[in-house]
């Protein structure tokens, strides 16, 4: 490989914005919505939005950061890999922001005053059922969006038959065991190759002091798979 094909990959996998991607992209899912953190985001860019949300309370403060925001609308709603499954899920401190069905593990040695607060019961949804029922065409959606604190794979084994729909997939995501059996690089990595993504970017956001990393991946439909 040349120096200049090295550096031309180096600057696809490190790239300087990780914004780019949505000059490319007409509208996006956010499974693991929070608050939203990113209306105004998508917003610039001219977006459509599905924000998923599973937390009562959060979701109640979702709903009203979007007012004005046409484009952008939010269900309620815990998604995984099968329907109608109840699962205990914990409420984190900060803001419900690093909630989950998944206990903790190495999670606390990043963020140590992060903990669990309380559990509710929760009733899943695959992201298929979920859509059908709200009476979305996935064809205006090209772009998942992943912030699930370590379900990721669960999520995407459960919208399978359609994915083929998107052409970025982007997702938080560790490369060690944040939460327990939690979903990490290597099995993200392995699951969408199978259908057809790569990697494109990747941006490290937090490391632990004994080894491993937080980051945000987006993957790519390889070219020979776009649609």
């Amino acid at each position: 490989m040349s120096m200049r094909s090295i550096l031309r990959k180096a600057r696809s996998m490190f790239g300087s914005d990780p914004n780019e991607v949505f000059k490319n992209v007409k509208g996006v899912i956010h499974v693991g919505a929070n608050i939203g953190q990113e209306i105004k985001l998508y917003d610039k860019h001219g977006l459509s939005v599905i924000w998923i949300e599973p937390i009562p309370d959060v979701f109640e403060t979702l709903q009203t950061n979007l007012k004005g925001y046409s484009r952008q609308k939010a269900i309620k709603a815990l998604v995984t890999d099968v329907d109608n499954t109840e699962y205990q899920f914990h409420l984190a401190s900060n803001n419900g922001a690093s909630s989950s069905i998944l206990d903790m593990n190495l999670h606390q040695e990043i963020w140590p005053d992060v903990t669990y607060e309380k559990t509710i019961g929760l009733y899943s949804k695959t992201l298929p059922t979920l859509l059908k029922e709200h009476n979305i065409d996935i064809k205006n959606y090209d772009m998942l969006v992943m912030d699930t604190q370590g379900s990721e794979l669960l999520i995407l084994q459960g919208a399978a038959p359609i994915l083929q729909n998107f052409d970025y997939i982007k997702s938080e995501v560790p490369d060690f065991e944040s939460y327990k059996d939690c979903c990490q690089v290597k099995d993200l990595q392995a699951f969408l190759e199978q259908y057809g993504f790569e990697e494109h970017t990747r941006h490290s956001f937090a490391k632990r002091q004994g080894g491993g990393t937080y980051y945000d991946i987006l993957y790519k439909k390889k070219e020979q798979a776009l649609h």
